[in-house]
C-alpha cells in the first residue's frame, strides 16, 4: 500500500461509526511494519470510536494480542521477525478472533495462504481505508450478533447429522462428541448452509450472506473455496468424498438435506 494512496483516503471523512448503543467499545489491533500505514489506520479507527492499538512486527503483535485481547486483528503479511502467516498460525492455536490480512503479494495462491491458516478475509494493497473499515464493521457486527444469538436462542437448538452435532445456540460443533474448533467465519458459513440444507448457494451468494460483500463488489470467490475446504477437513470423514458439505455442480455448495 503506498503512502500516497493511504493519505488521499485518510482525508475522507470516516463513516459508519459503531453503534453508540453498543454495550462495549470494540478493540482493533493493527499490525504493519510501515509507520505511515499504522498512523493512518489508527487515526481513522479511533475516529470511528474503536479502541485501537498498533504493532510494528509479528513478535510485537503476539505480545500485544495477549495483553490487549482485541475483537479483530488487521494484519500485514510481509513483516520483520515474524510474518503475518506465522502470527495467524499462532493466534489460531487458541483463539478464533477474526483476522483480516493485508497483502501486497501478487500471486493469488500466496494471497490465500493466510486464509488456509485461518484468517477470515484479506485485502490487497493498495486499498481504500474505507473498504477496510466496511469489512471490519461487517465482521464485528457478525460477532455482536453471535453474542446476542447465544443468549436468545434456546439451548436445545441442536442439529445432529451422522456423527456431527451442531449447537446453533452456543455456536459449537462436535464430531464424535469431541469439540471441533471453528473460527467465527467458518461457523457462520456452516450455519448458512445448515439452516438451508438441500439448497445450493453460489459462491457470490455465500460471500454476500456470510462476508457481507455488496452485490457490486469485485469478488474473489476462492475465499469461499478455502473456507469450504477448511470446514470439510474438520467435519468430513473423507474429504475426498464429502457427505455433509456437497458441491452443487455449476452452482456452488450446499449442505446435505436434513430431514
Amino acid at each position: 500500500m503506498t503512502t500516497r494512496t493511504a493519505n488521499a483516503d485518510s482525508a475522507e471523512n470516516a463513516s459508519d461509526a459503531p453503534d453508540k448503543k453498543s454495550k462495549k467499545t470494540e478493540k482493533v489491533l493493527i499490525v504493519d511494519d510501515e509507520a505511515s500505514i499504522r498512523r493512518i489506520l489508527e487515526t481513522r479507527f479511533k475516529m470511528l470510536s474503536y479502541e485501537t492499538v498498533v504493532a510494528a512486527d509479528g513478535e510485537e503483535a503476539l505480545q500485544v494480542f495477549e495483553q490487549f485481547g482485541p475483537d479483530i486483528v488487521i494484519l500485514d503479511i510481509m513483516m520483520p521477525k515474524m510474518d503475518g502467516y506465522g502470527v495467524t498460525k499462532e493466534i489460531r492455536k487458541n483463539s478464533d478472533t477474526p483476522i483480516i490480512i493485508l497483502t501486497a503479494l501478487g500471486d493469488v495462491s500466496e494471497r490465500i495462504s493466510g486464509l488456509e491458516l485461518g484468517a477470515d478475509d484479506y485485502v490487497v494493497k493498495p486499498f481504500s481505508p474505507k473498504e477496510l473499515e466496511a469489512r471490519v464493521k461487517a465482521i464485528l457486527r457478525r460477532t455482536q450478533n453471535r453474542a446476542t444469538t447465544v443468549t436468545q436462542k434456546e439451548t436445545n437448538n441442536v442439529i445432529q447429522v451422522s456423527n456431527i452435532k451442531i449447537d446453533l445456540g452456543k455456536r459449537q460443533v462436535y464430531k464424535k462428541n469431541e469439540r471441533v474448533r471453528l473460527t467465527g467465519m467458518e461457523f457462520s458459513l456452516l450455519e448458512l448452509l445448515v439452516n438451508n440444507s438441500g439448497t445450493p448457494f453460489s459462491r457470490s451468494e455465500i460471500l454476500r450472506h456470510v462476508w457481507s460483500y455488496p452485490e457490486d463488489h469485485r469478488i474473489d470467490t476462492r475465499v469461499v473455496d478455502v473456507h469450504i475446504s477448511r470446514l470439510r477437513a474438520k467435519l468430513e470423514n473423507d474429504i475426498s468424498n464429502p457427505e455433509l458439505i456437497l458441491t452443487a455442480r455449476g452452482i456452488g455448495y450446499m449442505f446435505q438435506k436434513i430431514n
